[in-house]
């Protein structure tokens, strides 16, 4: 995984091409009508149902605009919101707030959506022993706000992008000559270049999964879109030896039956690429 402060270098990059995206040569709009020094106050209100996520992301948007502008929060991160809520009240020159207001209403929307999605999945896998994981199916240039909101939801990050896991997956595998050459072949890769990055193993039949497990160094395997029985078969072939993850034909009516199979994780990639963006708006206080 990556490091906290490769993280923040990605929240950072984020935020300055957002606002460059956003403002190009100035707001226009603001510059044309309001004050340089007019001072002013907004609430972040919430029109919608589920559970909110990127206050703290906002929080770094208006502070990256202007260092000057003060957030007052109400609500944080994680927290169930209803319709009618405020999260938070935002002061400072007017210009200021208008200018961070869309990549903080954009953000927002799209974390608090992908947070609730990820906590419901949750809920619905209470009292297994399996976690919920995202994937790489994230919407280019936003992932680490992406990744975060699914870790404000009650979720865990599997890997960030392709520099920080070994992922050997269907292709690789074919490509390699088969799933023993891919493992020697990646644990020889690793050795050379001085890495330690775990290795991940997809398995697509139970044939496969036993050959993974003859060879050492494997960290996780990828039941990949196996049906309930066989993968209950694969878990008790396991037994340990590594962690067993489920990934494909996963939605709200499957989750729960692949946790009770005793896997350890369960990835989703609609956790990220098949969500309806909370309603959030950003409203002047007068």
């Amino acid at each position: 995984m990556i490091s906290q402060e490769q993280f923040n270098k990605e929240l950072q990059l984020i935020i300055e091409n957002a606002i460059r995206e956003d403002v190009g040569d100035g707001d226009h709009s603001s510059l044309a009508c309001i004050p340089t020094d007019a001072m002013g106050k907004a609430k972040l209100l919430v029109k919608d149902e589920g559970i909110l996520a990127g206050v703290d992301f906002a929080k770094m948007v208006f502070n990256y605009v202007d260092p000057e502008m003060q957030v007052e929060v109400l609500i944080n991160d994680g927290t169930s919101v209803k319709y009618g809520d405020i999260a938070f009240y935002v002061t400072g020159k007017s210009q200021s707030i208008l200018k961070a207001e869309r990549v903080v209403l954009n953000a927002m929307q799209r974390m608090s959506a992908i947070a609730t999605k990820t906590k419901y999945f949750v809920d619905l896998i209470a009292g297994t022993q399996a976690k919920v994981l995202d994937t790489r199916k994230t919407t280019p240039g936003i992932r680490a706000i992406e990744k975060w909101a699914v870790k404000i939801g009650g979720g865990e990050n599997h890997r960030f992008a392709l520099y920080d896991m070994i992922m050997l997956k269907d292709n690789h595998i074919d490509f390699a000559g088969g799933i023993s050459q891919a493992i020697s072949k990646t644990k020889e890769y690793l050795k050379a270049n001085n890495k330690d990055l775990k290795i991940v193993v997809e398995a697509r039949d139970l044939n496969e999964i036993e050959e993974i497990l003859k060879n050492d160094g494997v960290y996780q395997i990828l039941i990949d879109n196996f049906n309930y029985e066989d993968t209950k078969t694969a878990v008790a072939m396991i037994n340990g030896k590594c962690f067993a993850e489920s990934s494909g034909n996963i939605n709200e009516e499957t989750i729960r039956r692949y946790a009770e199979c005793g896997v350890d994780f369960i990835s989703s990639g609609a956790l990220t690429h098949s969500v309806y963006n909370m309603d959030l708006s950003l409203k002047a206080v007068l």
